[in-house]
């Protein structure tokens, strides 16, 4: 199962940027999916503290300036507290050289992996995702 929450963060905070008080029905149109999706989303962010709403008063803004803004915050707002990029399966054979091996073997290459993402992701801002979008 393929997990988007990131990637619609991202359009989020995209078009709070671009169109400050964008409403959960503006931003479910352009992300192409139920304004649920958009305002559980919306919540985690603001629950990061990189979005903002008032109560009365329809749609969202950004808290700080998009260089300010590190995918890597996005990523982690919305990632699930004992959720990772790379899943182990679970209970594999003990009784086979691989199956009785591999989660040991595995978790230390996905650890790397998870922290070469994370380094990465600390590199680059909604700045950059906005300058991309605009060129």
């Amino acid at each position: 199962m393929k997990n988007s929450r990131f990637a619609v963060a991202i359009h989020i905070l995209s078009l709070a940027s671009f169109q400050p008080r964008a409403t959960s029905d503006f931003i479910a149109s352009s992300v192409n999916t139920n304004p649920v999706v958009i305002r559980r989303i919306s919540s985690m962010l603001k629950k990061a503290g990189l979005l903002t709403s008032q109560a009365g008063v329809p749609g969202v803004n950004l808290t700080k300036d998009p260089i300010d803004i590190t995918l890597l915050e996005i990523y982690k707002a919305v990632q699930g507290k004992d959720e990772t990029t790379f899943a182990m399966h679970e209970d594999p054979n003990p009784d086979c050289v691989v199956g009785r091996n591999i989660q040991a073997t595995l978790e230390n290459k996905f650890m790397c992996a998870q922290s070469a993402m994370e380094n990465e992701l600390a590199r680059q801002t909604l700045d950059d995702i906005l300058h991309d979008l605009f060129e």
